[in-house]
């Protein structure tokens, strides 16, 4: 095969995380006994240990630690699965968080075309205790004219993709020690629960590389990297210069293989808060839990009687923050276990706080009148106070009616005399979810969960509820009620009602009982036929529902996310296209720059993402991966044989260039009485896939081609194939299905996107 003209490059890390050191440490061992606690200047805390006796490893093999006794001092490493060596340079038990040190990938070149130097790896988390700290990570891209994609897995299937591009026009003497804006080098923030990724980029090479012949990809610790022109002049400058032992990664680390245990229940085998003064919390950044000393014992939770008490009168003696932390006013100081009492002196009595006294002089009168007075005006306050709190309320519930885009809704509904949609409260909602049940949950994704609910009417919906609560959260929130406000087609999901009075709405659709297309072919276990009769159907209603989007309404919808996880089916199998959340109304001109691309990878169309426009053959472009699903039943991106992952829509039109692609297709629809129809939809799938959006039909097309192949199937299946081809091949219109030149094949594989 031919070397694609566009560099792949592809970033896994492995595992990541910033460090706070443990006072208890100090104090208190932090290992197994008789098991090293340091490794150089490295506390090295269980249930991480040097060597296989000292480490957990019944919990996790990589809590196993390496010291490195070659360098002065020692440097602790741990070992990946790939067999990749990854410095430590801080663990922190108290907040489940370890600092490493990760190579950087790159690509070289020595002359416009010419690759002389390259380096990329992959890595998946699953098996590890680490995932990626989403707050105190970032990824970066560094070089010229450079455009960096990161995507992968949230938890076990839930996809993710974000970028961002750099540039080099406008760099000057200022630029040296500016943060990563998009000049020089861009940053893109990377989500929770990551459990693996990959990273490509793509850059123009042939214009730069003679100043700029590297590139750089990483996830790296916010705040390490500020850009300075240096850094894209010469072979490795830049790791050479600033990075020789990598870039600094920040990882959430916890106990995976569990949960802390329910109140009053036994702990499972198995349990790692071993201490007796320690107790169980869950882990921030994906599944798992860690373990913490409870408050007044500090040391090592996870090692038996590690947890032991603070003598916090003994600290007070020894430093002056301690009398502010531990308070005992004018009183005698007591440790106990766990905590402590200030013991007042004769002639004084506690000053109502436990933590110190005060003279005995004041008269029972006065302390009489003073207890009545207070009582009196807590009284006032509280009365005041739930007023206020009220009316706070009250004004806080408009203030998200506003923000939440209520008075566009209700001048949008007035405008166009819909009276379809509901407005419903909080407590509406609730009733409808049995207070969010989480029996009732029908989805859960990066967003948000969607439950199933009965309205007061009897009336079985389907409501959508974030669970991110942010500007661009609630963006999207608005722009699909404003979208589905104006909808009206049987293949479109129905919005029903909304509630607006919360910090971020929520919507009501009709509910859609037989779940996702995506489900309906790849779900089942073992999986049912699905005629090609059915298929056609669905791709036709799913086409038509897109045509009306594109062509049948006053203004313009682009989806902006087509993918079969987006197509519900009813009990008849019949297509309704669903989520509008990444929708755009086509009022804007033709030429709007759009700063992020949303979609979902595997679906994304190349040219919309390189050219940052949004068109309706954008829609086109994802629709064709959503047919090479129906024609293959294979996901969008695949595993081979080898496990590898690949992406559906280059492997088809590579084996198609080479007419093999009937391999690809899925044998229970292949049968010589249809294959007319098979190979007339994967040349319409292939015309969608087109990498320039001018060369692809519109959706209108598509359904009209789709509604001939529907009647071809039905005359094949029927015994009149012959009749048909007659009448088509005699007046009738040509097909839309124009072959792929070799130019057209060398571009898609210049697209080609490879995860690990």
């Amino acid at each position: 095969m031919k070397e694609p003209m566009v560099p792949v490059l592809i970033l896994c890390i492995f595992f990541l995380a910033e460090v706070r050191p443990d006072e208890a440490s100090s104090r208190f061992s932090v290992s197994l006994p008789g098991c090293p606690d340091k490794c150089g200047n490295v506390s090295i805390p269980y249930p991480f240990g040097i060597g296989e006796e000292c480490a957990a490893t019944r919990l996790n093999s990589y809590f196993r630690v390496t010291c490195n006794d070659t360098f002065h001092p020692p440097r602790p490493t741990t070992i990946g699965d790939e067999g990749g060596v990854v410095e430590i340079t801080d663990i922190s038990m108290e907040h489940g968080e370890m600092r490493v040190l990760s190579p950087i990938s790159h690509i070289c070149f020595a002359s416009s075309n010419t690759t002389f130097n390259k380096f990329g790896g992959g890595y998946g988390l699953q098996s590890t205790p680490f995932l990626p700290s989403p707050s105190h990570n970032r990824f970066m891209v560094i070089g010229c004219n450079t455009l960096g994609l990161i995507g992968g897995y949230q938890g076990a299937a839930s996809q993710y993709a974000t970028g961002c591009y750099s540039y080099c026009e406008g760099i000057n003497s200022t630029s040296d020690g500016a943060p990563c804006a998009g000049m020089g080098c861009c940053e893109a923030a990377i989500p929770a629960n990551l459990t693996d990724f990959g990273v490509t980029f793509e850059m123009n090479q042939s214009k730069v590389w003679e100043f700029n012949p590297c590139f750089y990809a990483m996830v790296v610790q916010v705040g390490w990297y500020s850009f300075r022109k240096q850094d894209l002049v010469g072979n490795l400058g830049f790791i050479d210069t600033r990075a020789k032992r990598g870039a600094p990664i920040i990882a959430d680390w916890a106990i995976r293989n569990g949960s802390c245990p329910e109140e009053g229940k036994e702990p499972p085998s198995g349990y790692a808060c071993a201490s007796a003064n320690s107790y169980c919390m869950a882990a921030n950044n994906g599944p798992g839990y860690l373990c913490q000393c409870s408050k007044g014992y500090e040391g090592n939770p996870y090692i038996l009687n590690g947890c032991q008490d603070i003598d916090e009168c003994l600290l007070r003696t020894q430093d002056s923050k301690y009398e502010e932390l531990y308070p005992c006013r004018k009183g005698v100081c007591h440790n106990t276990q766990g905590s402590y009492f200030c013991k007042c002196k004769t002639g004084t009595k506690s000053d109502g706080t436990n933590f110190g006294c005060q003279s005995v002089h004041a008269s029972a009168g006065l302390v009489i009148g003073l207890s009545v007075s207070a009582i009196v005006l807590m009284a006032l306050a509280c009365l005041y106070t739930m007023q206020l709190q009220r009316k706070r309320h009250m004004i806080e519930k408009e203030e998200y009616f506003r923000q939440n885009g209520g008075l566009k809704l209700y001048d949008e509904m007035r405008a166009r005399k819909v009276h379809t949609i509901h407005i419903l409260t909080e407590k509406e909602i609730r009733r409808a979810t049995d207070n969010y049940n989480e029996d009732r949950v029908l989805g859960c994704g990066g967003r948000g969960m969607v439950y199933r609910g009965t309205l007061d009417d009897h009336k079985e919906v389907a409501i959508k509820k974030s669970k991110i609560i942010n500007d661009d959260c609630r963006e999207e929130f608005v722009n699909e009620i404003i979208i589905l406000s104006q909808i009206n087609h049987r293949n479109i999901v129905r919005l029903l009602g909304c509630c607006l009075d919360v910090d971020v709405p929520m919507l009501a659709y009709e509910f859609v009982s037989n779940g996702t297309l995506s489900n309906f072919l790849h779900g089942a276990d073992p999986r049912s036929p699905i005629p090609l009769d059915l298929r056609l159907k669905i791709a036709t209603q799913s086409a038509e529902a897109l045509a009306y989007l594109h062509s049948s309404i006053s203004c313009t919808i682009l989806h902006g996310d087509v993918k079969s996880a987006n197509i519900l089916l009813d009990d008849q199998h019949n297509a309704k296209i669903a989520d509008f959340g990444a929708s755009a109304q086509k009022s804007m001109d033709e030429s709007e720059f759009i700063m992020l691309v949303q979609g979902t990878l595997g679906y994304l169309d190349p040219e919309s993402f390189i050219s940052h426009q949004l068109t309706e053959k954008s829609d086109v472009y994802s629709f064709g991966v959503v047919l090479l699903e129906l024609i293959t039943r294979k996901r969008a991106m695949f595993a081979d044989k080898f496990n590898e992952k690949k992406s559906l829509s280059y492997i088809f039109l590579l084996m198609f260039r080479q007419n093999k692609h009937r391999v690809m297709m899925d044998f229970e629809i292949i049968d010589e009485a249809v294959m007319t129809v098979l190979e007339k939809l994967a040349q319409l799938a292939v015309h969608c896939l087109c990498p320039s959006g001018d060369d692809r039909p519109t959706m209108k097309e598509v359904v009209e081609r789709l509604q001939m192949l529907r009647r071809l199937h039905m005359d094949a299946t029927s015994g009149c194939e012959e009749s048909y081809y007659a009448h088509n091949n005699h007046g009738g219109s040509s097909s839309l299905a124009t072959p792929l030149d070799d130019m057209t094949y060398s571009s898609m594989e210049t697209s080609t996107l490879i995860l690990v």
